[in-house]
């Protein structure tokens, strides 16, 4: 078992029974525990999240014991906690204070390990050639958490952790593969430094590959990444044209028996490629955004009826009509735009008609209807 989770479940055994003791000091005059009607245990699992994000953890630790209460809550399921507080409501006075005492006593020598040690030890697991599958899982989720920081994140490729993680992407299990290019893409977002370091390390190419994964989890986690590695990146947008990954995306677009939330993610890459491109005048404009069957990709998805894939479909169109490169015929011709936008036109009222669909349709509609305005401007008539 890896330290980094013996040492968690270590803990949370003792803050759980420290919460016990805690809880049930608090009795009613009848000697009953005082339980709030107002706030259920669910509310506070909820509280506690903010309380140890926010105050309670400084440097991977804790810096006072309501911190490790809170965390505790945070880590336990309200029937967990009911029953720790009834056992502990069970003992004296003399007892709740001896107990709390050793527990507290115990706690303090319980010291949490640093960020940078808990990567360090998932980074070793995952070295460790031995380790069973079911660890190598605990390890990249634990990895998942950690880089979430963007300090995190850009520590881990110090210790070597990101070629590690990204020799993961050859791994034969579908669950490693997708963790690991999951992990890659949370580090990878909105930050230069690590959008670098992935991209040297050649694993682009494979997570290009991965989308193509029989496994729509395994499928999704690998776009995110890819889209996580070139979002305002020029150089890492360059290697993805380089390895036709374009060519990828307009398979998933144009295939309606793919998962919905990986069409959504390729066509929202589209418009992200093309704002991206409308920003960077001084680069010419990529020859896939001439070309009619990619373009026609776009389009059908506007008539999909999912609305969050048609509201990105959309955005995309109305991003790329702003290019220089495209030619309003081709769109009116061969992509059939006009009477896509009409008979989406159409979906959108009936969608409108049910009330728990009304607000979102409509701001869907807006959307449409400001698209072909800048269409037929395009097409002179207007």
């Amino acid at each position: 078992m890896p330290t980094i989770y013996f040492f968690r479940c270590l803990l949370l055994l003792v803050v759980i029974s420290l919460v016990g003791c805690s809880i049930a000091e608090k009795v009613n005059s009848s000697g009953g525990i005082v339980w709030s009607t107002a706030r259920d245990e669910a509310e506070l699992v909820e509280d506690s999240g903010v309380v140890i994000g926010e105050q309670d953890q400084i440097d991977g630790g804790f810096s006072s014991l309501d911190g490790m209460l809170h965390w505790a809550i945070g880590h336990s399921d309200p029937a967990t906690l009911k029953e720790a507080a009834k056992d502990a409501e069970k003992m004296s006075l003399d007892e709740l204070q001896k107990r709390q005492l050793e527990l507290k006593e115990l706690v303090e020598k319980l010291k949490m390990p640093s960020d940078a040690k808990l990567m360090q030890i998932a980074i070793d697991d995952l070295k460790n050639s031995s380790l069973s599958l079911e660890d190598r899982h605990r390890a990249l989720q634990e990895l998942l958490i950690l880089v979430e920081p963007i300090d995190n994140a850009n520590d881990l490729s110090k210790s070597g952790g990101l070629r590690v993680v990204a020799g993961e992407l050859n791994h034969d299990d579908t669950e490693v593969r997708k963790l690991a290019a999951w992990v890659l893409g949370k580090a990878s977002q909105n930050n230069p430094i690590v959008q670098e370091q992935v991209l040297e390390l050649g694993a682009l190419t494979p997570l290009i590959k991965m989308v193509n994964s029989s496994s729509a989890e395994e499928a999704v986690k690998a776009l995110f990444a890819v889209s996580a590695l070139i979002r305002n990146n020029i150089a890492g947008q360059d290697m993805f044209y380089a390895a036709h990954g374009y060519i990828m995306l307009q398979d998933v677009m144009s295939n309606g028996s793919l998962d919905i939330k990986l069409r959504r993610k390729a066509v929202f890459l589209v418009g992200d490629l093309a704002e991206s491109q409308l920003q960077n005048t001084e680069k010419d404009e990529l020859p896939i955004f001439k070309d009619r069957f990619f373009l026609k990709s776009v389009v059908d998805l506007i008539v999909v009826l999912d609305l969050d894939l048609q509201e990105k479909a959309l955005t995309a169109i109305q991003t790329l009509l702003q290019l220089k490169s495209i030619e309003p015929r081709i769109l009116k011709e061969f992509c059939g735009l006009e009477e896509a936008l009409e008979r989406m036109k159409l979906q959108l009222e009936e969608s409108m008609a049910d009330e728990y669909k009304r607000d979102y349709a409509a701001d869907v509609e807006s959307i449409r209807g400001e698209v072909e305005v800048i269409f037929r401007q395009k097409l002179g008539l207007l």
